[in-house]
């Protein structure tokens, strides 16, 4: 007899356990993460920063690729031995570069420029300008600063490039 009573708890239980699961995963639709929604940009880059682009293409165009917009985990490789790589990669992952200088014949990162507006004059700016400086000093990434200024010369670009290569033994043919 004790034997059936303690089959029918278990079964008691079990229905009462496959409600409250069925009862949960009902209520699971409405604790969804949310879905965000998103629009397409008009223009991928500022109007200054278009006209720079465009500048620069004149300027190296024949010379090296010239990526926009570049986060830093994309040209640096967080995973260094010795440190943990999920921090490194959180402490650069967003931030970015204006533009890249990248070789063609390799893709490598020999270049990354900053175009610098009024946002930079900012101290929490600058204090993330200096970090980033750092970061790819550290990673042995040249950083060339740029004034924004309305209108850049392709000859006058290319020329600052140039001298910046020089002083700091940037070549669009290295191999890393």
């Amino acid at each position: 007899m004790n034997i059936y009573i303690l089959v029918g708890i278990i079964i008691a239980v079990a229905i009462v356990l496959a409600i409250i699961k069925a009862v949960v995963e009902g209520d699971s639709d409405e604790h969804e993460k949310p879905k965000y929604r998103y629009a397409r940009k008009q223009f991928f880059l500022t109007r200054a920063e278009h006209e720079f682009y465009d500048a620069l293409i004149s300027a190296v165009g024949d010379k090296y690729h010239v990526f926009a917009q570049v986060h830093l985990p994309t040209i640096l490789d967080n995973k260094v031995k010795g440190q943990d790589w999920r921090a490194a990669l959180a402490h650069i992952n967003r931030k970015s570069v204006d533009f890249v200088l990248c070789d063609k014949a390799y893709i490598s990162p020999k270049l990354a420029i900053e175009l610098d507006d009024k946002s930079h004059e900012r101290p929490d700016r600058q204090e993330r300008d200096k970090e980033v400086e750092r970061i790819l000093a550290d990673a042995g990434v040249q950083l060339l600063r740029i004034e924004n200024k309305s209108g850049f010369d392709p000859a006058e670009l290319a020329q600052r490039i140039n001298e910046y290569e020089q002083r700091n033994q940037v070549t669009s043919t290295d191999r890393q």
